[in-house]
């Protein structure tokens, strides 16, 4: 894989990343070594629904260096659509994956987003499983929409720490806005990783390996939080399965 133009393949209007897991893994870390400013975006239904509202957002994913297939119906369609094999490269994945892959080859990892106690089991975790592993620094902004001052004000401040991965949860879109805006200014891989910070935290939890697999995460979901999720679910799903329709007619591509 090559880490600055890694092969992509367009399903349900965004160009996807093709590679197995440990080839992104590498390809983030060998950009990482070398300081290169660059993002990548985890991309699921809720993504794909956002990018199809507003093409500047989907600008600012189908730009990025990778993007992920992190949803399980993308991911089938793009096997589907390219008769490929391509496996899973989900953001609750890589977050472990990657500050592993840090630690051994002694990169700073700067933690963006959520909140000081989730940042701060993060660490916590993160040093005890690695205990030489470089946190070049945190911060948990306050929660309030993008604002391109702020991502710069941002960006600086990471930017002086000398971090080389930046791992983001603000949440979808605005953490890939903030990348995009990031870009040029942050010698460093930005990885939006959204609710993986929660996973990893233990603050969360996962859908058994076999609802993955059938593409039922978001039921788990909705079934520990239904008074939160219920209406985005039944929206983007809904508008997610309506994309998809289109582009198995032939009337999107």
């Amino acid at each position: 894989m090559n880490a600055l133009a890694p092969e992509k393949r367009r399903a349900v209007g965004v160009d996807l990343t093709v590679g197995t897991f440990a080839e992104h893994i590498k390809a983030f870390g060998d950009l990482a070594e070398q300081h290169r400013s660059t993002y990548v975006c985890c991309v699921n239904a809720h993504m794909c629904v956002e990018a199809h509202r507003d093409a500047a957002f989907a600008a600012i994913v189908n730009n990025a260096t990778f993007a992920t297939t992190d949803g399980m119906p993308l991911l089938r369609e793009l096997n589907r659509r390219h008769g490929l094999r391509q496996e899973r490269v989900a953001g609750n994945d890589i977050l472990p994956a990657l500050l592993a892959e840090a630690a051994q080859r002694g990169l700073g990892v700067f933690l963006l987003g959520s909140t000081p106690e989730v940042l701060g089991r993060i660490r916590e975790r993160a040093l005890r499983e690695h205990p030489t592993l470089r946190i070049a620094g945190m911060e948990a902004p306050p929660f309030k929409p993008f604002d391109q001052a702020d991502a710069q004000a941002t960006a600086r401040r990471i930017e002086a720490t000398g971090a080389q991965i930046v791992l983001v949860s603000l949440g979808c879109p605005k953490q890939e806005r903030w990348m995009a805006a990031a870009q040029g200014h942050v010698r460093a891989v930005m990885l939006g990783l959204g609710g993986a910070f929660l996973l990893y935290a233990g603050m969360d939890t996962r859908a058994p390996k076999w609802m993955r697999d059938l593409s039922l995460e978001w039921s788990y979901r909705l079934a520990l939080e239904p008074g939160r999720l219920w209406k985005r679910y039944l929206v983007t799903n809904t508008w997610f399965l309506w994309l998809l329709l289109c582009e198995r007619l032939g009337m999107r591509k």
